[in-house]
C-alpha cells in the first residue's frame, strides 16, 4: 500500500530534504526512523528538495508498506524517536500510483525578513536594517504572475527539461517589523524563490528599475539577476494536492 507522510522542520541542522552522500539530510533521518519502528527498509519520495537551511511548514513524501493498522500510534512513536527539529504532522493512505512530486498541483514558499535585529529570529529570518520600498517590489512581483520562463532565476547547470513555472501568487505584506514575501507556483527550479527575493530587494533599494526587472525576466540569464537572498529565511509553507489522489480511512 502507498501512504503520504505530511512533516514539518526546522531546516538549521541539515544540507537539505535529500540525501546527502556525506551530509545529513532530513530525508535521512526520516527513512532510518520509519525503517527501524516498521522493521523494513523504507525509501521516501518528497515533493521536492528544499535546499541546505531551508525550512518546511507542510512537506509530503511518499512510501510503501503494508497495512497501517494505528495512524495515531505509529505518528506518535515516529515522533518519539525523531529529533526535536522535524515533525510528523499525519499519514495519509493514498492511490497506489499516487506520486508526492509529480501529483502535486501547487507549491506555496514564505520568505521572512526582520526589519532590525531581532535574537529570536536570527536562525529563521533575514535581517536587514534599512526597509527597501515595498510598493516597487510588489510592482515588480506582479509581473511574475504573467512570465512563464524564468531561466533568470534557476541555479546554473541544473539539469531540467523545461524552465517553465506558472506563477499564482506572488506579493509582499508588511507585518510589525517584518516583511513576508509569498509565492506559490505549480512547480520551482533550484534556488528560485532565493533569487526572486535578492532581486526583488534590488528593486526595493533602488538597484533596479521595474524596466531592469523586466529585462533580467527576459534574459534568461542568471547573471544579470540580483543575488540569493540567505537560506535561513525560507520557508515551504503548503503542498497542494488533488483530492482524489486521497483514500478514505474506514
Amino acid at each position: 500500500m502507498r501512504y503520504f507522510i505530511e512533516i514539518a522542520y526546522n531546516g538549521k541542522n541539515y544540507f537539505g530534504w535529500q540525501r546527502q552522500p556525506e551530509q545529513i539530510s532530513v530525508q535521512q533521518v526520516l527513512e532510518e526512523t520509519l525503517s527501524t519502528l516498521l522493521r523494513k527498509e523504507l525509501k521516501l519520495m518528497g515533493a521536492g528538495r528544499t535546499d541546505t537551511g531551508v525550512h518546511a511548514k507542510q512537506l509530503f513524501a511518499h512510501f510503501d508498506f503494508d497495512e497501517i493498522e494505528n495512524y495515531e500510534k505509529l505518528i506518535f512513536r515516529i515522533n518519539s524517536f525523531l529529533p526535536k527539529d522535524i515533525s510528523v504532522k499525519n499519514i495519509f493512505e493514498v492511490k497506489e500510483d499516487a506520486h508526492a512530486r509529480f501529483d502535486a498541483v501547487e507549491r506555496e514558499y514564505e520568505y521572512i525578513i526582520t526589519l532590525g535585529k531581532d535574537p529570536f529570529l536570527q536562525d529563521f529570518a533575514f535581517q536587514i536594517n534599512n526597509k527597501p520600498n515595498v510598493a516597487l517590489m510588489n510592482e515588480a512581483a506582479r509581473l511574475l504572475l504573467h512570465h512563464r520562463d524564468f531561466q533568470c532565476f534557476s541555479r546554473s547547470n541544473t539539469d531540467v527539461k523545461t524552465y517553465n513555472c506558472t506563477i499564482v501568487k506572488a506579493h509582499w505584506e508588511a507585518e510589525n517589523n517584518k516583511l513576508i514575501f509569498t509565492i506559490a507556483a505549480d512547480r520551482f527550479l533550484r534556488n528560485m524563490v532565493r533569487a526572486v527575493v535578492g532581486t526583488l530587494l534590488d528593486v526595493g533599494y533602488g538597484k533596479a528599475t521595474i524596466e531592469d526587472f523586466k529585462a533580467i525576466l527576459n534574459s534568461k540569464s542568471r547573471e544579470k539577476a540580483g543575488a540569493s537572498a540567505p537560506a535561513h529565511g525560507l520557508y515551504l509553507n503548503k503542498v497542494v494536492y488533488p483530492e482524489s489522489v486521497f483514500l478514505k480511512r474506514e
